[in-house]
This record gives C-alpha cells, sequence and structure tokens, in this order.
C-alpha cells in the first residue's frame, strides 16, 4: 500500500544503535525476521568511507538484557528485539587487567563475548600456561567480603554505591572522549550494573612484566605508563601491545610483590571467613561481559580445581609450576592452609632454596638448560621418555609370586577412641589392616588364633590426617570414620618413621577403597617418607650462614605464616638453615615442585568451602568439596561430620526455582541451599572434578570444552 510515495505497514521499524568506537548512535530501518549479520553489515556500511576500517571484532550488545546476539543466522524477532531496544555495537576483545597467582599484574585483551572458560584457555595458551581447565577468573574481594555471606557480589555492590568511588582510574575515564570509555554507554543509556572489583594497584619495579624488552609499569605519577591506571587513559599504541603475551615470561617471579598488592590479600580468621572466599569466582559457562565485567577492570587468574595433571620438573611447564608455587606459597603464609611448625620451616627452607637459585640464574630462560638450576633439557627428557618405554615394553617389574595372596600390614601401635565427652587413654594393641578394614586385638596371638577382634572399623570413606612431628618423635594418624550420621573418631599412634609412613599409606588406600595389593601402597609410603627426611633439621648446617649473603636480608614475615612469627622470630634464621640443608642441592624447578608436593600433603589442602544450610535445618553449616570427595564440616572446629565419596555419587543438579542444590549418592541424598556464593557454583566445582577425573594421558587429548559445560553448567 503508498501513501504519498511510501510503503506503510510493510512490518518495518527503527532500531537505535550505539556505535561505541564512534561515539555515535546510528538508526536504522530493520524488520523482525533481519538476521543478526545483516543487521551490522547493513550497519557499518552505512559508515561510508569517512569511517573505514575492520569491522570484524566488533558485534551487537544490549545492556538492558546484559547479553551478547552472538549468533550471526539468529533474526531479531528470535532474540526478541524490538523498537524499543537500544543495542551498542562494540568490539568483542577488550582490554582488561588480570592479576596472576603470583601477584603481577598483566594488561590484556580478552574475548568478552565467549564464554569464560574459552576465554581462560585463550588467555593461558597466550601466556603458556598448560592445562587452563584447571584455572578460571574471579573478581577481587575485600576484606568486608568475608564478615558476612554474599550469595553473589552484586548485594555487596549495593551498599558500596552510596561511599565515594575510590578507584581514580575509573573516575578519569568516566569522562574521557577515548574510544576506549569504560561506560560504552551512550548519553541517554546509562551503563549496565558493575561489578564489585578491587582498585588498582599500580606495580612496582619488584611486581613488572616484561614485553619486548621494555617494562610494563604503571608507577608513573603523570598517567603517562603503558598501564594507564594513574589517572589517563591508555595511549593508543600501548593498546596494540595487549593483542600479544608471548614475549611474556611468568617462569620466574619477582622475590617479594609491592607492598600494596601484598597489603591486597585476605587473610581469613576462621573457618567461616575461608568459606566466604569463594562467592568470587565467575561462572565459566557466561562471558565475561554478561557478569557485568568491563574494560579495564581487574580480574584474578587463579587455579580454581586442585587435581593437577602431570606435574613434572621441566621446561614445556616451568609457568605453570611457578604460578602453581606462588598460589601455593600465599595461600601458606596467608593461614588459608595450616601446617605444622616442621611443615611450615620446610616451606620456608624450599622458598629460601628457589630464591636463592632464580639470583644465581637458576631460571628458565636458558634453553640450553645451563646454570645450577636450570630445568632438564629436552635430550634429557627424550632419554628419561625412552627409558620409561623400554620398562613397559619389557613388562615392567616381575609379578607377583602369588595372586592369590592378600596383603596385609600389621604390628602393635596405640590407639585410642573418643568417648562422649573426652578422649580415652591410649592403650597398646595388635593392629591389622586387611582388604580395607582395620582389626585390633590385644595381643598377636589372639589374631593368629582367630579371636574376634576388639575393634574392626571400614577404612573406606574415612578421613585420614597425618600427625607427625619428627623433632619430637611424635608420629600420629588421625582417622575419622564414617558411621550412619556422623564420623567417629579413632588416633594411632606409630613408634617410629617407618612404621608411620606404612600405616599412612595403608589408611590413604583404605580410605579410597583400595587394598595393600595396590601399587599406589609403595609409593605412598616412600612419599611420605621423603616428606619426613626433609623436616627432619641438619644442626651442623647453621655454620653456613656466612655462606649465603642472601640471608642478611631475610625477613621472618616473607617466610612464616604469622601464627608461627611470635615463636620462631628470634631463632629464624638458624632454624631455616637448619631446614634448608635437606634441599639444598635442589635445582629451581625441583625445587617449586617439592613445594608444591609438601602442600598437597597437608590436611586442609584443595578443600573448597561454602557456608551452606541444608535442607530443615535453620543454621548455616559448612561444606568442603574437594577432588574425589563433599565433606561436612563443623564450623567451629573444622572437624568432619559426614564424608560423601564422588564414586558412589549417582546424580547431581539444581533447582532453579528455590535455588536449592541435590546431590545423589548411593547412601542416600543431600539437599542445601547456599548462603556465601552463587548454588550455580558449588554445581560447577563438583562437575569440574568429575571432568577432571576423565582426562587421559593421552598426549594428543583435545580439551572437551562441550563435556566440560555438560557437566558443570546445571540443568534449567
Amino acid at each position: 500500500m503508498l501513501a504519498d510515495g511510501e510503503i506503510v505497514g510493510d512490518g518495518s521499524w527503527n532500531l537505535t544503535i550505539y556505535v561505541t568506537d564512534l561515539s555515535q548512535k546510528r538508526t536504522m530501518v530493520v524488520k523482525g525476521d533481519m538476521h543478526i549479520g545483516g543487521v551490522m553489515l547493513k550497519l557499518t556500511e552505512s559508515f561510508g568511507k569517512e569511517f573505514k576500517k575492520d569491522w570484524s571484532d566488533h558485534a551487537l550488545w544490549w545492556p538492558t538484557r546484559n547479553k551478547w546476539l552472538s549468533r550471526p543466522k539468529h533474526t531479531l524477532d528470535q532474540y526478541g528485539v524490538h523498537a524499543d531496544a537500544a543495542l551498542h555495537f562494540t568490539p568483542m576483545h577488550k582490554p582488561l587487567r588480570i592479576q596472576l597467582p603470583d601477584l603481577r599484574y598483566i594488561d590484556c585483551k580478552m574475548d568478552f563475548s565467549i564464554d569464560t572458560f574459552s576465554a581462560v584457555i585463550q588467555l593461558c595458551k597466550s601466556l603458556g600456561i598448560r592445562h587452563p581447565e584447571e584455572l578460571s577468573l574471579c573478581y577481587p574481594l575485600e576484606a568486608s567480603h568475608l564478615k558476612q555471606n554474599y550469595q553473589n557480589l552484586k548485594e555487596a555492590k549495593k551498599l558500596k554505591s552510596s561511599q565515594p568511588d575510590t578507584n581514580t582510574f575509573i573516575a578519569a575515564t568516566r569522562g574521557s572522549s577515548n574510544s576506549l570509555d569504560r561506560s560504552l554507554a551512550c548519553p541517554a543509556t546509562p551503563p549496565p550494573p558493575r561489578s564489585l572489583s578491587a582498585t588498582p594497584v599500580a606495580s612496582h619495579q619488584n611486581g613488572t612484566l616484561r614485553r619486548n624488552g621494555g617494562i610494563i609499569n604503571s608507577t608513573q605519577s603523570d598517567g603517562s605508563s603503558d598501564g594507564g591506571y594513574c589517572g589517563t587513559p591508555p595511549r593508543a599504541a600501548s593498546m596494540d601491545a595487549l593483542d600479544s603475551l608471548a614475549d611474556l615470561s611468568l617462569c620466574d617471579s619477582p622475590l617479594e610483590p609491592d607492598t600494596q598488592s601484598r597489603e591486597s590479600l585476605l587473610t581469613p580468621k576462621s573457618l567461616m571467613e575461608r568459606a566466604r572466599m569463594n562467592v568470587g569466582w565467575l561462572d565459566s559457562s557466561l562471558s565475561i561481559m554478561e557478569q557485568y565485567v568491563r574494560e579495564w577492570d581487574t580480574l584474578q587468574l587463579r587455579f580454581k580445581f586442585y587435581s593437577f595433571f602431570d606435574l613434572t620438573p621441566r621446561s614445556q611447564d616451568a609457568a605453570r609450576l611457578n604460578q602453581l608455587y606462588q598460589q601455593a606459597r600465599w595461600q601458606i603464609l596467608n593461614q588459608e592452609v595450616h601446617c605444622t611448625e616442621e611443615e611450615m620451616l620446610l616451606f620456608a627452607a624450599l622458598q629460601l632454596q628457589i630464591e636463592l637459585q632464580t639470583l644465581a640464574g637458576g631460571g628458565i630462560e636458558a634453553a640450553d638448560g645451563s646454570g645450577s638450576g636450570s630445568a632438564t633439557a629436552p635430550e634429557d627428557e627424550i632419554d628419561a621418555a625412552l627409558s620409561e618405554l623400554q620398562v613397559q615394553l619389557e613388562g615392567g617389574p616381575p609379578a607377583r609370586p602369588d595372586i592369590t595372596h592378600v596383603p596385609e600390614l600389621a604390628g602393635y601401635l596405640k590407639y585410642r577412641g573418643r568417648q562422649r565427652f573426652t578422649l580415652r587413654a591410649y592403650k597398646r594393641g595388635w593392629v591389622s589392616c586387611r582388604d580395607g578394614v582395620l582389626r585390633i586385638h590385644s595381643t598377636r596371638e589372639s589374631a593368629a588364633k582367630g579371636d574376634a577382634p576388639s575393634y574392626a572399623v571400614e577404612l573406606r570413606g574415612a578421613e585420614v590426617t597425618p600427625d607427625a612431628h619428627p623433632v619430637s618423635g611424635r608420629y600420629g594418624i588421625k582417622l575419622e570414620i564414617p558411621s550412619e550420621d556422623t564420623m567417629h573418631e579413632m588416633w594411632l599412634k606409630c613408634d617410629n618413621e617407618d612404621q608411620y609412613a606404612d600405616w599412612v599409606a595403608a589408611c590413604r588406600l583404605g580410605s579410597r577403597g583400595r587394598s595393600l595389593a595396590d601399587a599406589a601402597f609403595a609409593s605412598e609410603a616412600a612419599t611420605v617418607k621423603s616428606l619426613l627426611a626433609l623436616q627432619r633439621p641438619q644442626p651442623a648446617a647453621a655454620l653456613h650462614h656466612h655462606s649465603l649473603p642472601h640471608l642478611d636480608h631475610l625477613q621472618p614475615e616473607n617466610f612464616l605464616a604469622p601464627r608461627f612469627l611470635k615463636k620462631l622470630k628470634s631463632k629464624f634464621t638458624q632454624r631455616v638453615l637448619e631446614s634448608h640443608a635437606n634441599v639444598k642441592d635442589l635445582p629451581l624447578l625441583e625445587a617449586k615442585l617439592q613445594y608444591i608436593k609438601t602442600w598437597q600433603n597437608l590436611p586442609d589442602y584443595g578443600q573448597t568451602l561454602f557456608v551452606v544450610r541444608f535442607m530443615t535445618h535453620r543454621k548455616d553449616e559448612i561444606i568442603s568439596i574437594a577432588s574425589n570427595r563433599i565433606m561436612r564440616l563443623d564450623p567451629s572446629t573444622g572437624d568432619h561430620i559426614k564424608t560423601w565419596r564422588f564414586s558412589t555419587m549417582k546424580a547431581w543438579n539444581v533447582n532453579w526455582e528455590n535455588r536449592h542444590l541435590m546431590v545423589q549418592f548411593e547412601e542416600g541424598n543431600i539437599i542445601f541451599s547456599v548462603q556465601s556464593a552463587d548454588c550455580k557454583v558449588v554445581h560447577e566445582f563438583i562437575g569440574g572434578y568429575i571432568f577432571l577425573s576423565m582426562r587421559s594421558k593421552d598426549a594428543n587429548q583435545t580439551l572437551d570444552v562441550e563435556l566440560f559445560h555438560k557437566l558443570t553448567g546445571g540443568w534449567t
């Protein structure tokens, strides 16, 4: 139908699109059946020769719906776009500030339009960090976040909105005409809600990263540095440098971060505060932009899943080992993970050895493997692989002579259990372990005659907590045995290191449902013995203080967790040197790997805590998610109330209406709501660990992104 020469009633309407690079609004006549790709093509053609550039990295963003229109074949009707929608045409790759596990900051470009899991994969590939599926991004937290439960940081944002904005970089760029304006909003459209992020911290000389022979340094007071965090937007030339991170070296880190970065670390003072530290994890299935992250915001890159694949001291893994060592180091120094005094001194000694090797030039930069702490040369790695292949071809170790024989570990031990209100005294008895069952007889002869044991407990599902103090000669093992509705506590006390190592290995295998016939028994016991040997001090080593000039500048605060400072500060140098004598010959990568292995053997290692409320319960409780189990903890003492193994899990899902998470086990179901994070975060941890357990040792394996999202995405 024609009216005054114009077509009326053809279903077309005006769509307003804000082009962020040009800070201009464009109005287009479109129809609901027009494809998104066609809309973008028509928009770029309207620019003409005046704004000729490559627009291939741009896409349509819908601020009010907080989502990308990322599928070019979908129509406007399919996305629900109508005339009242105000879209943004904006770059998909945007500048972001990332804090690495070693507390340094890097400026980089990341794809804000793809899911966070894929974005982390791209980032780790650029940084040279293998196995990116073990890492993720999280918001920086503040001390106030540990004082109460937040299910997401938008609640905290509401509380902070009434306070003055202390982020000077944000304030300086809001009125900027620079094309990288962080608001990305047209004057008539307010910006979407912003996430809560920490104020960017300037990097001092020991906190910088080198790129192309230069230094990224954000400490200039005039704001002219590449980072641009001191009041002015970044220069266009610096943006080009953000496209590539290949020349950055993450294999070594500054000995100490700058003061502000160190002070920004959070030290939880209770189990509840430690559980509240996991509110900041980004949703792996959503894009960074959809989680209210904007240009030049700060995010933290951290190892999220404590299931590390193929940790070996080789040069190809140097960046990953270094960043993992740094994350372990700060967890220990901030008391996120507790350890004994002997273990703390061992960690300090290993840190000292790593610093000495780094100062001596034992880094990873030399490809020929030179230097006292250099990585294994490629030829050595090939020889090792050939030797391993030869052993496999020759049939490996000889087979067990009698395959019907069921091995048993037995000996006289001291033991005790818990009565209702107190611990019983230790008794001495003949303790045996066979097929994952612990049996206690009064004497060896009683066991030989086949008498019924005084105690018989099933180790499967038990929590095993080693409690060794080599200096004082105390070797205890705490067992928490699962019962119908709680955990029954039992202690074993061994006479010497060898006996202790065997029993720790036997109990750990039994807790995983494996017998002493398992080939891992010998290696497990050997690992325990080697750790004990490293904790045994060498008094004569203190005489070599003069040969280590680095010690003249040692600060106990940089090597010890706060709880040990008062006791060890006065004799710190001597005690560390005594422990250092056991690790003084370790090359750099070996020392970092030993630090990581010692960290992995701590009782609290790998436990991600959340505050939850179980169905029909009124009080907040704590659950811990580890690589192979879920644990229910006492919030005040940290004691294990109940353990559920993933091996007995049948399903897990979320009821999105009431946001309850249900996990189905063979022994029953548990239903709870998450108080200290979004329920999706807990769901993702469970699915993520299941995904990591399915990895194979095939060197050519590819990361199954679709399977990861299937296991972690939940059902809606």
